[in-house]
């Protein structure tokens, strides 16, 4: 069976998270435009130090993501961001809503069911992808890295970039994956 992928994972795990030394700070990316991030994405590449991601990070599924402005009662500038993942034979979406802070590209997310405060940085956004950060505002040292595509199969030269970027996150090699599209992600 394969697990959910990416930040929706992160987030209904979060009660089994695995601590590793604090994670770099991520910084803020000059001229972030959040409409650049709308849209359609895979999740091709993960990195986590989450225990239940270092036990499963074999079994990850490439997961699809769409990014669209949340409706106006939840405030300016807030985004809905839905996951959809393979869960064996099934097929289920999560939404999240974001919340911008006053820095460009940077935005929490509070967990329903644990009141965990996540806070998301979008460190860098292109057209054709988009690397995430993402720490837990807790302390308790978790924190991921993520892949967005625009495509199912990034050029090697992005994989390499988002290798770079986990890598100085603080990820090991060995814990930096890129799920495979099990054909499910639609």
């Amino acid at each position: 069976m394969a697990a959910p992928c990416s930040l929706w994972m992160a987030l209904v795990l979060l009660g089994a998270l695995g601590v590793l030394p604090a994670p770099a700070r991520a910084s803020e990316q000059p001229g972030f435009q959040r409409d650049q991030f709308l849209g359609r994405w895979f999740a091709v590449g993960l990195a986590s130090n989450a225990s239940w991601f270092l036990e499963q990070k074999d079994n990850q599924a490439m997961c699809l993501i769409v990014v669209a402005p949340a409706a106006p009662e939840h405030g300016q500038g807030v985004l809905n961001l839905t996951t959809g993942f393979p869960r064996g034979e099934e097929y289920e979406t999560r939404s999240m809503l974001l919340t911008p802070t006053n820095t460009p590209g940077h935005y929490t997310y509070t967990a329903p069911y644990s009141g965990i405060e996540l806070q998301d940085l979008w460190v860098e956004t292109h057209k054709k992808y988009a690397l995430l950060y993402t720490v837990c505002a807790d302390g308790t040292g978790f924190h991921l890295a993520t892949l967005y595509s625009r495509t199912e199969t990034p050029q090697d030269a992005v994989k390499d970039k988002f290798t770079a970027f986990a890598a100085a996150k603080g990820f090991p090699k060995e814990d930096i994956v890129f799920p495979p599209n099990t054909g499910k992600c639609m």
